[in-house]
Parts: structure tokens; C-alpha cells; sequence
């Protein structure tokens, strides 16, 4: 069955984060992130919004903390899904730092996906059984190469009026597969019919025209410009001059 539509106003749905008034913020991760203070709070005024950063700045555990607000699980999926046991796993940093968050929406839909890209196979074999069990076709993405199922399972989930999260989705794409996705991000952003949050190092999937990028970093999250992140510098240092990028890496200069 086709879903209706959830709202006819246009994305971002999620509209403001912001810390609790009665949260606690102690001296052990994820609360002592530099750019985490009682003065938090973050707005959200396009459809896509891209978040990059080195890694160890918090990317990561900022996006598990906005899918926790809405109801989704840390290893990622949909709603009410939980392929992944993690009953004994130790970093529940996202799910803590979203106890300390309150979030403001318009209207409030949180209906779509968690895209982790660790957790996607368990995540994909959950569909194929859980359809098999309600007697339909499953979606079979495993089927497909690492990319190629990434990118229909893209297609295919985020084709609908939603939230979605993506936590590096580029790590299984090729370039070209990150294209495809790419184009997807750029349709969504002009038709305003779902809200993307994704954390990536890829410059190629920074570059959604009209979407908002912000750099993570200790100082704080601000928003930026592709050129002027260091992911885009150390690509383009590259593709200059290779053989002299990799003899000043290989000397620890860059």
C-alpha cells in the first residue's frame, strides 16, 4: 500500500535543537564535546543539511542523538526496527546525548530511516525476513554489489516523505555511485519533500547545490563553504599534484 503524504508543508520538518534547561552535562563523553555547553542549540532551514568534520569531533554521535530523538534505534533502520543486538554494547553515546537534547519541529515527522553503513547488511537481511514473514517480496539489496545495494536501498527509502538520516553513507560508493547519490540529495533539496541530515567526508556529496553545510570542529559547528573545508583542499592538493601530495605525506607534511 502507497503511504499518503504526512504534512503538505515543504522540509525541514526539524526545525531547532537546543540542551535541556535540566540537563546534566558531566566531564565523560559524549557531554564533554568541545562545541556541547548550555548554550547549545542548532537550527535546521533547508531540506539537506550536510555536517562534516575530522573524525573524533562528533559527527557521528550528533546524528545517532538527532535519530534517537525521533525514535530510531542506534544501529540504524526504521522505526521500531532492531536487526542489530547490542544489549551488551558499550557506546550508547548517541541515546545519552539525546537525553540531554530537546528538538522543536513543523510539523513533527519522524517517519523515515537511519542510514548507518556498519549495520547494513544486518539491516538488509532484517527486511528480506521480515517481508518473507508477511508473505511479500522481500527488497533483496544484498543481492546486488556493496554499492549498488546502497544506492537503490537510497532510492528506494528515501523516495518518501520522511527524516533520514545518513551516517557516512559514501563508504561502500564508489565516485560514480556517489554521484547517483548526489543527484538524489539534489532532488530532494529542490523539492523540499524530505528532510536529510548526513554526516560525510566525501566533497562530492558536500556539494548538493542549495544545502546547508556546516563544519563540526572544537570550536564549534559553523557553517561553511565546500572550498574552504579541508576535505575539499587536501582532494584538490591532490588531483593538482599527486606525486608531490603523497612524497609531503609520506613525510608527514600535510
Amino acid at each position: 500500500m502507497r503511504r499518503t503524504n504526512l504534512t503538505s508543508l515543504p522540509a525541514p520538518y526539524l526545525k531547532r535543537l537546543w540542551v535541556r534547561e535540566d540537563a546534566g552535562l558531566g566531564e565523560q563523553y559524549p557531554f564533554n564535546l568541545p562545541w556541547l555547553d548550555k548554550d547549545f542549540s542548532l537550527d535546521f532551514s533547508t531540506p539537506v543539511t550536510i555536517i562534516v568534520g575530522e573524525n573524533g569531533t562528533g559527527k557521528s554521535t550528533l546524528i545517532e542523538a538527532l535519530a534517537a530523538l525521533c525514535g530510531y534505534d542506534e544501529a540504524g533502520g526504521g522505526k521500531g526496527y532492531r536487526p542489530v543486538d547490542h544489549s551488551r554494547a558499550l557506546d550508547r553515546s548517541g541515546a545519552l546525548l539525546a537525553g540531554a537534547l530537546r528538538a522543536s519541529w513543523l510539523p513533527k515527522v519522524t517517519a523515515g530511516w537511519f542510514f548507518r553503513a556498519e549495520s547494513f547488511f544486518s539491516v538488509a537481511r532484517f527486511l528480506d525476513e521480515a517481508a518473507r514473514e508477511a508473505n511479500a517480496a522481500p527488497p533483496d539489496f544484498l543481492s546486488f554489489s556493496h554499492g549498488e545495494g546502497f544506492v537503490r536501498f537510497f532510492a528506494e527509502r528515501m523516495g518518501k516523505q520522511g527524516i533520514y538520516f545518513l551516517d557516512e553513507p559514501e563508504s561502500a560508493l564508489s565516485p560514480k555511485r556517489q554521484l547517483e547519490l548526489l543527484r538524489l540529495l539534489h532532488e530532494i533539496q529542490g523539492s523540499a519533500k524530505a528532510q536529510i541530515i548526513m554526516a560525510t567526508h566525501s566533497p562530492i556529496l558536500m556539494a548538493v547545490p542549495g544545502a546547508r553545510l556546516l563544519e563540526i570542529s572544537r570550536a564549534g559547528i559553523a557553517d561553511t563553504e565546500l572550498r574552504d573545508t579541508r576535505h575539499f583542499k587536501l582532494y584538490r592538493d591532490f588531483t593538482e599534484d599527486p606525486d608531490d601530495f603523497v612524497d609531503r605525506a609520506l613525510r608527514d607534511e600535510i
